[in-house]
Parts: C-alpha cells; structure tokens; sequence
C-alpha cells in the first residue's frame, strides 16, 4: 500500500513538474517578444525548472532516507522482539523435555524396581516348588 501511493505521488510529481515546463515554454513561445528576449526568457524559465526539480528531488532524498532509516530501526526492533520470543520457547521446550526425562527415569525405575521384586518372589516360588519337588521324590 505504501509502495503503491509513493508511486503516485512520485507520477503527481513528475506530471507537475513537466507541465510547468511546457506551459512556461508554451507561454513564452506565445508572448511578443524579440528572439534574443525570447531566448532569455526560456533560459531563465529552463533554470527556474531545474532549480525546482533539484529542490523536490532534494525533498525527496530526505524523504526516502528517513524512511529506510525508520525501516531499518522497525525491523531492527522486530528481530530483537523474535530473537526474545525465540529465546523464551527455547528455554520453556528445555524445561519441558528436561521435566519429561525426569518423569520417565522414575517411572523406568519404579518399574524396574517392581520387575526385581517380582523376579525375586518368582525365583523363590520357584525354588520353593524345585525343593518340594526334590523331598518328595526322596521320599
């Protein structure tokens, strides 16, 4: 949207620019005067015209200068503001998977824990079951 009224207003110009040429030129071309007055008037009118362009492209340059400087100074403030956010889910992701590994080392050891228990108890009934069998085949 910017880009598109800097274009128009830079047309506005030039289109205001170049009629004032021609109508000044138009103007003295139709005014009774000797060809040596003539040809001052059109080189005094054809400086007037440069010196107002030089003027406005002037204007201009400062104009598009601030800009970019805003420009640059916004997406310079925008970087810095994703770079903290980017910094934040970083941090927050961290916690997270660290508090995951946490939760999953406990329940690992918590089920390991219950896995030895029951192999112990399964390994006494079984033994249990080995020395019953044993007295009373020697019985």
């Amino acid at each position: 949207m910017a880009h598109e009224e800097n274009g128009i207003g830079k047309g506005l110009l030039i289109g205001f620019l170049a009629g004032a040429a021609v109508g000044s030129i138009i103007a003295l071309l139709y005014a009774p005067k000797a060809g040596k007055e003539l040809r001052a008037d059109i080189k005094n009118k054809s400086q007037e015209f440069m010196d107002d362009a030089e003027g406005y492209l002037a204007n201009a340059k400062e104009k598009a200068t601030q800009l970019i400087n805003e420009g640059k100074k916004k997406s310079e403030r925008l970087v810095a503001e994703t770079k903290e956010k980017v910094d934040s889910l970083l941090d927050e992701a961290e916690r997270i998977l660290v508090e995951a590994k946490d939760k999953t080392g406990n329940i690992a050891n918590a089920g390991k824990d219950k896995i030895e228990k029951e192999s112990e108890r399964l390994k006494s009934a079984l033994k249990a079951g080995m020395d019953a069998y044993k007295s009373e085949k020697e019985v």
